[in-house]
């Protein structure tokens, strides 16, 4: 076969250049991490069989680890005392309570373009997609901007206890029914991004929240049914900075988890959903999704159109991520002969997949994160919309130029693909420990892990392939 003629070569990499720009473009579905359609140029076979590889490794690695250093998987260093004023705390949560209210206002008398709008942009790119990242990559930042922590003292003087007893044994059960909601409203909604819909879910979200912190306990509600404080109160397990009372640690990423979580209904399940939701975000944009409900991606008939087969996909992903997880996790403890159940090994493996659930968020908002905040820094520049130039970025326009070029295009797709395996190296390593702590044993938790390992290599490879595979709608 003869090579195409150079002008057909450049003619195809620029159709291919240009329907991918198309595709990472901030669409009004800003909700959406953007496609990455642009990795089309790129030899990602290769690319994805190294990590898959790297993820194997480590699991091989991992047998020649002896014993006696399980505990020692994630070093952690004491950094020092630290006493955080009550006071400046509920300051801060009061500040951004303010702020919030005052971005509700914007969803209802500001304009309704999501781009500009300021309520879209501080929700949906500046907490959903950075914030959350800052929180697993970081240090605990929902302690200082919940928009709930400064009412928490002042209900509990007022009423030691609840009016309504919100029993320790339904769990995080709640909270679950909300993730599953959350996740429905951000893939199958039609408009996602409108600020008036968003604005009308977040007050009467914020009434719900407050009118169940006084009836039932502020700290049991928002421990149990508040969705956010949950997902951050997760993720922060991740971050390197932590505080154990009033000592600061720093240590390996997921140290925390290392230490153990505590142990309540639901929260497995929690964890399992928040993974397979984060799954199903990207993978309910690819053809292959899409050529299973029968729509043509190159003629997508609208969010509207696809409600019903994007929510029932979204729960039937759920219930084989858990059911398949689960499966594993009892087949590893009863190839070694254990007797353990379901419901005995799931609170200690499940959060062991915390760093995929994280690193797949990162990387599946990574390309959206950079075009939307632009978008963000243009109205932190002038916030009121009075002319003002606060920032100096006058005159300044949004650029998706870094996507034109083939080099910048490589380095972002690699970035992502690196917090994938990354992600998935720490959850082999946590599962690791997880095992060693129940099994005692080094050759027992080697080989109980075993069909858990399988699980994390598959995961990767799907990870990697979302982030490679054709997007549409």
């Amino acid at each position: 076969m003869s090579n195409p003629g150079p002008n057909k070569r450049q003619h195809k990499q620029a159709v291919i250049a240009a329907s991918a720009l198309t595709a990472i473009l901030p669409a009004p579905a800003l909700a959406h991490a953007t496609g990455q359609s642009f990795v089309a140029l790129l030899p990602t076979g290769p690319y994805m069989a190294v990590g898959v590889m790297i993820v194997a490794l480590s699991i091989l690695l991992l047998w020649f680890l002896p014993h006696q250093s399980a505990d020692r998987l994630l070093p952690r260093l004491l950094i020092g005392r630290l006493a955080t004023p009550h006071r400046l705390r509920s300051t801060s949560s009061l500040g951004f309570f303010l702020l919030f209210c005052w971005l509700l206002h914007t969803g209802f008398t500001g304009t309704r373009d999501p781009l500009e709008n300021s309520l879209i942009l501080g929700f949906w790119v500046v907490f959903w997609m950075a914030a959350l990242m800052i929180q697993g990559l970081v240090f605990n930042l929902w302690g200082w901007i919940s928009p709930f922590y400064w009412l928490v003292r002042p209900m509990i003087r007022m009423r030691d206890r609840g009016w309504i007893m919100l029993p320790r044994a339904i769990g995080v059960w709640p909270a679950v029914g909300l993730l599953l909601g959350f996740s429905a409203f951000t893939l199958a909604d039609p408009a996602p991004d409108d600020p008036k819909r968003l604005a009308s879910i977040g007050v009467i979200y914020v009434c719900i929240t407050v009118t169940g912190m006084w009836l039932c306990g502020p700290r049991r509600w928002l421990s149990q049914v508040e969705l956010f404080s949950i997902i951050m109160a997760l993720f922060s397990r991740l971050a390197p900075y932590g505080r154990r009372g009033r000592t600061l640690w720093l240590g390996w990423h997921g140290w925390q988890i290392g230490q153990g979580l505590s142990v309540r209904p639901g929260l497995s399940i929690f964890i399992l959903v928040l993974l397979g939701t984060g799954s199903f975000d990207g993978f309910n944009e690819t053809f292959v999704w899409l050529d299973l409900i029968g729509v043509n991606p190159l003629a997508f008939p609208g969010r509207s159109a696809v409600i019903i087969p994007v929510i029932c996909g979204l729960a039937a992903g759920n219930l084989i991520l858990v059911a398949a997880f689960t499966l594993l996790i009892v087949l590893g403890d009863r190839i070694t002969g254990g007797q353990a159940t379901a419901r005995q090994l799931l609170p200690r493996f499940a959060p062991t997949i915390l760093p995929i659930a994280l690193a797949y968020h990162t990387a599946h908002y990574l390309p959206s994160l950079l075009v939307d905040g632009q978008y963000v820094l243009m109205a932190l520049n002038d916030p009121f919309n009075t002319g003002a130039n606060l920032l100096g970025r006058d005159g300044f326009y949004v650029t998706t130029g870094f996507f034109n070029h083939r080099e910048t295009m490589r380095m972002i797709w690699l970035s992502q693909a690196l917090v994938i395996v990354a992600g998935h190296v720490l959850a082999v390593v946590l599962g690791h420990a997880q095992a060693l702590h129940l099994y005692r044993n080094l050759q027992r938790a080697f080989v109980a892990g075993l069909p858990l390992a399988i699980f994390m290599i598959l995961y990767t490879w799907l990870g990697l392939w979302l982030l490679a595979a054709p997007k549409g709608g």
